[in-house]
Formats: C-alpha cells, structure tokens, sequence
C-alpha cells in the first residue's frame, strides 16, 4: 500500500468531512494541505518526466550468437527538479536482453550512466528499444510514463561452430594447379604485368612497377583452378522440426567472474541447418574457395559465389534473418538454379526432408556434372517424420555423399569428422546417442 497516497486522501477526506460538518477553518486548512500536495506532485513527475533524455550507445551494431553485447544507458535530468523514482525498462525484444535498472535519484541537472551487458544467445535483427522510464513524484501519487522508439538496430549472427576439415568438394576445373588461361576478373593467381591499355580497371594498376617504368602497368590474372561451391539451405515450412525449448537464465555474474557455460542451440531443424550453412561458408572463405548461397524463405535470395571476408559476412547477414517459412522443395531450389553453375562447381545440400525429392535433386546435379554433397539432418531427432534412414540408403546407392546430423551432437566435430573414407556398414537409428557419418 502506497503511504504517500494513503496520507493525502485521509488529509483530503478530513478537511472535507470537518468543513461540513463544524465549518473550523482548521478543517479546511487541512483540505487545503491535501490539494495543495496532490497537485503538487502531479507538477513535480510531469515536469521531471518531461525533461528527461536518453541516449543508448552499443558497442557495435553487429555480433555473433554467444558474444556479450555491452550497452551504455545515459539518464540526464534537464530539469530543476530531482527524479526521486526513474525506473528504466529495456523492452528490446531479445528474450535475454538487459538495462532494465532502478534510479532512486536523479538529481537536477544530473546525467547518469551504467553499462548493460547481454549474453546474445539468439539470432535475428533486434532493434535496440523501445525504452521506456517510469516516473513518480516524491509521494509516489502519480506515475508518468515516457516511451523512448529505437532508434538502431542489432544483428546478430548465426553460432558458427569451427570446422578443422571437411571432405573436400571433389569439383576441380580442369588443368592442374593452374589453368595457363588469362582471366578478366582479379584471381588470386597472378600471372604477370603488361602496358595498360585504356579501359583497364584501376584496380589492377601495379602501381610499384608504374612507378620504376614511368608508364602505367597492370597485372594480369590466371583462372583459379577451385571450382566454385555453392550452399543450398532447405528453408521450406513443411520439411521443418522442433523441439520444445526453454533457453535457462545465467545470471549475468556468472558469465563475467567464471568460465562461460557452452551454449546449446534450440532443438530446431532451422536452427541447426542455419548454423552448419555458416560455418561451412566461414570454412571454405578460409580455404580462400568461392562460396555463394541459395535458399528461399520468404523471399528468394541468391548470393553469387565469391570470396572474402565481406562474401562471408554477407552469407552470415543473410543467415540472421531467415524464418524458415519457404515454400519451395530443396529439388525446386536446386531445379531453379541447376543452369546457373558452371560444370564441375561443388554443391552442398543442407536440409532436413524426409522427401524423395532429394533424390532427384542430387540425381539432377550429377547430370549436369555438378558434385553434390549432402548434410541430412536426422527429422526424427527433432521430433520429425521419418524417413531418414531410408533415404540415406537410396542416396548411398547414387554414391552421393551424405552426412547425418542429430539433434544435441557436435556440429563441429560432427562437420570436421566427415570424410570420403566413412563408408557406411549399417544405418545407425537415431536414436542412439553417437554420430554417424556417411559416405
């Protein structure tokens, strides 16, 4: 029970109730003393409430699954009055967002500061806000509120487990290490320099060489003799599972003065596709291989094969906001875009259907001489349909290679263990706890 308000309505009360009754002036000084307070403090918290500002500085604008995002809060007061009573609530939408904080007092003039520190254990765009203050007078008789609209936005970036090998996509251009072929696009194959010619980009101006000669040079590039490889990631609704899941709350002490716990992702077919689809993109990128990505959610997106660390940073942006509401098969995908790569190009297959309609893709792929591989998430650990074993089988029989994924194991392990010398003897059910990996 709020004192304050207690005390005004029995001062208000009693002025009233004595000027009725006996008309004592004492009475109405009474009544008096309760308007006079009542009033009083619904000026205090509205001018305090609207004087305040706030300004939220995060330490970057994007960051990975499993980082800790610091934010800085600044309160400043610009009145001439104290705000006794500010509470400050971060409504950011991140389930395991922090900042909400109490200000006991804000004194006039005053700013006020403190860092938030946040565990990021989800991915997706999360706006930084709203934020709202809430403000009482001294006697805690009203409360104001002041909603502050976000004004920028945090990306958060898939979890990308690290890989120490993968099988190597077989897809080879052909001719040896290098290909004796001049280029026009910059390679990481250098050939030689030649005279510039007008019309020559500027970025492949030599310039040390320009300078000793006295005329502009420019170098000249071979072929890579790396194929390009391409990830395709089932996005589609329907060939989605999942597990119910409740991400625990780790005080953020623990997290600051003791080792950090090993983060789990969500039992989620999506969730799992999405974070094996970026770190092969972060593997390959490494190995200095041309990776693109295809894959339909809401919208279709396709990102041509390239490579650096901005290719990587565009495939893991993409990555962040999927919602895995796509409509098409992972065969219609691999069907829209089969005339687009070149022969010999690697493509890896990320889903988690129980579909026939992997065969066919995989079966398109090899007629068209493209390599598919295949990292089949196990639907039945997720609490899916089945089919998996059955499917594996049938691919088998094509001598795709496949790589079976289950719930609660070791993406990495899982991922750097898979190789072409994992010959499968008997499917395992999935079921049972260890990995298995097939060829």
């Amino acid at each position: 029970m709020n004192v304050g308000r207690v005390v005004v309505a029995l001062l208000i009360f009693t002025g009233l109730l004595g000027s009725a009754i006996t008309g004592a002036a004492f009475y109405s000084h009474i009544l008096y003393l309760g308007l006079i307070l009542l009033i009083g403090a619904w000026i205090w918290v509205q001018i305090v409430a609207h004087s305040l500002r706030l300004t939220r500085k995060g330490d970057f604008a994007r960051s990975s699954v499993g980082d800790i995002f610091k934010e800085r809060f600044e309160v400043l007061n610009n009145s001439r009055l104290p705000g006794l009573w500010v509470e400050l609530y971060n409504e950011m939408p991140l389930p395991t967002a922090a900042g909400s904080r109490l200000l006991t007092h804000l004194r006039a003039r005053e700013k006020q500061s403190y860092v938030a520190r946040t565990w990021l254990t989800w991915r997706g765009a999360f706006p930084l806000g709203p934020t709202t203050l809430l403000v009482s007078d001294p006697l805690g008789l009203f409360r104001v509120k002041r909603k502050f609209p976000a004004e920028k936005t945090l990306v958060i970036l898939p979890l990308v487990y690290p890989i120490t090998s993968f099988l190597s996509p077989p897809g080879l251009l052909p001719g040896g290490h290098v290909i004796r072929r001049k280029a026009m696009d910059v390679t990481p194959h250098a050939a030689g320099i030649r005279e510039y010619i007008p019309g020559d980009p500027m970025k492949r101006i030599h310039w040390p060489t320009s300078v000793r000669r006295g005329q502009l040079m420019v170098k000249e590039f071979e072929l890579d003799p790396q194929s390009e490889v391409w990830l395709f990631l089932d996005a589609q609704k329907e060939a989605q599972a999942h597990k119910p899941f409740e991400m625990p709350e780790i005080p953020i002490e623990k997290l600051l003065f003791s080792r950090r716990p090993k983060l789990a992702l969500p039992p989620s077919t999506l969730e799992y596709s999405i974070s094996i689809t970026a770190s092969l993109a972060h593997y390959f990128i490494a190995q200095k291989r041309a990776v693109g990505l295809v894959t339909r959610d809401i919208a279709y997106t396709m990102i041509s094969a390239e490579r650096s660390e901005r290719q990587e940073n565009k495939i893991l942006e993409t990555l962040a906001y999927l919602e895995g509401k796509g409509d098409l098969s992972i065969a219609a995908l691999v069907g829209a875009q089969l005339k687009q790569f070149p022969q010999g190009s690697s493509v890896i297959l990320v889903t988690p259907t129980v579909s026939p309609d992997l065969l066919v893709a995989a079966d398109d792929l090899k007629r068209r001489n493209l390599r598919p591989v295949v990292i089949l998430l196990a639907a039945e650990s997720f609490g899916g349909a089945q089919g998996t074993d059955m499917l594996v089988r049938q691919l088998m029989e094509q001598r795709v290679p496949v790589c079976l994924v289950y719930c609660d194991t070791d993406i990495g392990q899982t991922l750097s263990t898979f190789s072409s010398n994992n010959i499968l003897q008997d499917v395992t059910p999935w079921q049972r706890p260890t990995l298995s990996h097939l060829t």
